[in-house]
């Protein structure tokens, strides 16, 4: 898979649940880059947004920029953001999740999304592959469904 766009960062949280990560089994992708929260040394990131619940939408017009994921339970990403405020936040919205989760703490935001159904939603939006994205993800189909998306081609 050539890649003709900056690499995806995905940022973990070491409290994450690894059986409960839908992330975690795309790793070894040359598009996805995965580091261990807190970061040492941060990466360069200024032609990056990230993917928040907040902020403007994703849109094509950032079809050039790589993408910044948080990967972390909400309450998590909430004070992961702190290390990452000067990387713009682009949102997903209009989209709901398969994911059976239900926040304890009520810091799920109405727009929340798995991160991979995020990945995913991000990558057709900027007109990448989604090849793959969602077929270790155990509630592909329910997503798909919810949203009326029908799976993009390469």
């Amino acid at each position: 898979m050539g890649v003709n766009y900056p690499p995806t960062i995905i940022v973990r949280h070491p409290n994450e649940n690894p059986r409960k990560c839908s992330v975690l089994p795309l790793r070894g992708r040359p598009d996805l880059i995965f580091s261990a929260y807190p970061l040492a040394e941060p990466p360069h990131l200024q032609n990056y947004v990230r993917l928040a619940a907040e902020g403007p939408e994703l849109s094509p017009a950032d079809a050039e920029r790589g993408l910044l994921l948080l990967d972390a339970s909400w309450r998590w990403a909430k004070s992961m953001t702190r290390q990452f405020l000067d990387v713009p936040p682009r949102s997903l919205h209009g989209y709901e999740t398969a994911y059976p989760r239900v926040s304890k703490r009520g810091t799920d935001p109405d727009n929340g999304l798995a991160s991979v159904e995020a990945l995913y939603l991000a990558y057709r939006i900027l007109g990448r592959p989604t090849d793959g994205l969602l077929d270790h993800y155990r509630w592909a189909a329910e997503f798909l469904r919810r949203n009326r998306l029908l799976p993009a081609t390469a």
